[in-house]
């Protein structure tokens, strides 16, 4: 029954064997251990700190972007307004480039047809003046005291006379 009931010789050599064999870990163990679990500590807390370096990083590349594609879509806005002003104003261009060769035209046209129109008036004049001489002359030729063979000549003449 002594195994239920200790004795104090038993109880001495195990807290003196457990004392050893604290001083030994202690003196061999505990520091590499404590160590080891130091460093497995800094490990993480430096691998931590790498991640949230990098978390943040990526939030500033994130944010960079997000200015560079704004800046960008701000430069093709910009891009778009001058090729809309190019074209309106090559349009406006070339509609009045249009408009003054259109009255360029037009008054070349009005001048030609005043100057055609005042060569036929002088020409009409001539064939007038023409046909006024040569109905004269017929006139005179026959005897200017008979009034009805006048009369008739004139008839006759006119109705021979084609205006061109």
């Amino acid at each position: 029954m002594d195994l239920i009931t200790p004795g104090f010789g038993l109880v001495f050599w195990t807290a003196i064997t457990f004392l050893c064999l604290l001083f030994i870990l202690r003196k061999f163990a505990w520091k590499p251990i404590l160590g080891a679990v130091e460093d497995r500590e800094e490990g993480i807390k430096s691998a931590l700190a790498s991640a949230e370096n990098a978390r943040k990083e990526m939030q500033n590349l994130k944010a960079d972007n997000e200015r560079i594609l704004n800046e960008a879509r701000a430069e093709r806005e910009v891009m778009l307004k001058d090729a809309r002003d190019i074209k309106a104003k090559m349009i406006a261009d070339a509609k009045g480039e249009a408009q003054a060769q259109a009255a360029k035209m037009i008054e070349q046209a009005q001048t030609a047809i005043e100057s055609e129109k005042k060569a036929a008036m002088a020409e009409l004049r001539n064939q007038v003046a023409s046909l006024s001489v040569d109905i004269a002359e017929k006139v005179v030729r026959e005897e200017l005291s008979n009034k009805d063979k006048q009369l008739k000549l004139v008839e006759s003449m006119l109705s021979e006379a084609t205006l061109n």
